[in-house]
């Protein structure tokens, strides 16, 4: 294990948030270090992440409406590496999220796939509000104060065309929420009404209220859609919600059990709030509700009634979660075939073997089953890596006995010549990993251990370190309330 005994390892992350209405960038170095004693099995963690580079905040470049500028963005990405002096060969782990409206613009898969490509060799490439409220959240300082504070917390990260909530206590996501608030929803021009959405122009039509492009910017119906916003929001946090709210939901209800305690802005509209960024190169302008919005959620009685905790950071959380907060560290003790490396987008499936190595292995079969009809029912050779959890104390006879029943489960899968991808939670990856091998199994095997995920999570896993761990991003997609 002499690779163990070098004190440090760094790697270099990118995080990059293409948003509504803006583009930012960050790169990062993570210190690794073994924490673990010299007589234990190693542990290598993240003990230090440094921002090496913060780039100004640019307005998104779209092409039209529907389509975002490809190039523009790419053009963004290359010269801010050039600023911050690095190749996209340099960065091992991190994430580019495409977040709030910008998702919805029919070139959004492309352009992620092909940025992800660019950007970076292992970069995880997500869309989705839910991930995006949680990245939000860490990137806020709304996580670390749940912790810190033992209260139930809200973070509200709003940009330009979502309002994106994740709710914490003790660092547990109990729930999340999006709507249809943002600062771009109505935008101006010259002092008039430039365009306003749809999610908007459905609002006015069920109120009866009149507005159209064209009309003065400072309309009576503009601050009714503010109020209304702000008043909508507050009935959320609350769990509140009204038949007049649906208009502005996107996806599910508050899916949180607990009473909030005190509420995060993060997000544009926070920094409207409270101008974190006052003096900064900012390279992005807006002349929409953003700020109108802003006062109408400082002003709002029901939002009052929360404890308000000023974020870390405003415009910046998303990007800064998903350049800092996203990546994990594998155990050490792993096995994995480095040529399959990285893999993107893994859909989990969990096995719970439940201290008992019998009934695990009883209900296998129907295990494997299950997570080729969840993820893979069009038989295409869609892949999943399985999380084997709670595994008994093994003998060497067990791991033999287990390691068989993975090798005949994983030719049941409609492309069994794919790699087999297995997550322990405890640290047996290594001696799992070896006993598959010494089976002489077809596939090539990629086992890591001490990595917490569950059925529903996606993961990327980076290229092997110097240190023989792995960088792992656990995508968390779909929740379960507590």
């Amino acid at each position: 294990m002499d690779q163990f005994n070098k004190r440090h390892e760094t790697i270099i992350s990118a995080g990059i948030d293409i948003g509504t209405s803006t583009t930012k960038l960050i790169i990062s170095r993570f210190s690794l270090m073994n924490v673990a004693g010299t007589t234990h099995v190693p542990r290598i963690e993240i003990v230090d992440k440094e921002i090496l580079y913060k780039s100004p905040v640019f307005r998104t470049p779209l092409l039209d409406a529907s389509t975002i500028d490809t190039q523009g963005v790419e053009r963004i990405v290359r010269s801010q590496y050039a600023e911050a002096g690095v190749t996209p060969s340099q960065i091992e782990t991190g994430a580019v999220i495409i977040t709030g409206e910008t998702a919805t613009k029919h070139n959004a898969s492309e352009m992620i796939h092909h940025l992800s490509h660019e950007a970076g060799d292992f970069l995880v490439a997500t869309a989705g509000p839910d991930l995006e409220g949680i990245i939000a959240a860490k990137g806020s300082g709304a996580y670390d104060f749940s912790a810190k504070s033992g209260k139930v917390i809200a973070n509200i990260d709003i940009g330009g065309g979502t309002a994106n909530m994740a709710v914490y206590k003790d660092k547990k996501l109990l729930g999340t929420c999006t709507m249809h608030i943002g600062g771009r929803l109505i935008e101006f021009q010259n002092g008039r009404v430039y365009s306003i959405s749809s999610p908007v122009e459905r609002l006015l039509a069920e109120q009866g209220w009149r507005l159209q492009v064209g009309d003065p910017a400072d309309s009576p119906a503009v601050h009714q859609v503010t109020e209304f916003m702000a008043d909508s929001l507050a009935r959320i946090v609350s769990r509140d919600v009204t038949l007049a709210d649906h208009v502005l939901l996107l996806g599910h209800t508050p899916s949180w059990q607990d009473d909030v305690d005190a509420i995060v802005f993060s997000g544009g509209v926070s920094e409207c709030m409270y101008q974190h960024e006052l003096g900064q190169v900012q390279v992005a302008e807006y002349d929409d509700i953003g700020v109108r919005l802003a006062e109408a959620l400082k002003h709002n009685n029901r939002l009052q009634s929360f404890e308000w905790l000023e974020p870390v950071e405003t415009v910046r959380a998303t990007v800064l979660g998903a350049g800092t907060q996203t990546t994990e560290i594998s155990g050490a003790t792993i096995q994995v075939a480095p040529h399959e490396l990285p893999l993107k987008n893994i859909p989990i499936y969990q096995h719970d073997f439940m201290f008992d190595l019998q009934k695990g292995l009883d209900l296998f079969d129907s295990a494997i089953s299950e997570a080729i009809a969840l993820y893979d029912s069009t038989r295409e050779g869609q892949n999943f890596a399985l999380y084997i959890s709670n595994l008994p104390y093994m003998g060497f006879r067990d791991i033999q006995t287990l390691s068989q029943a993975i090798i005949r489960l994983m030719e049941k899968r409609p492309d069994p010549a794919q790699p087999i991808i297995l997550i322990i939670q405890s640290d047996h990856a290594k001696v799992i990993g070896q006993t598959l091998v010494a089976m002489n199994v077809q596939q090539s095997v990629i086992c890591v251990d001490q990595i917490n995920v569950e059925t529903g999570d996606y993961i990327d896993i980076g290229k092997a370190l110097d240190s023989g761990v792995v960088p792992v991003v656990v995508k968390t997609l779909t929740f379960h309330t507590s």
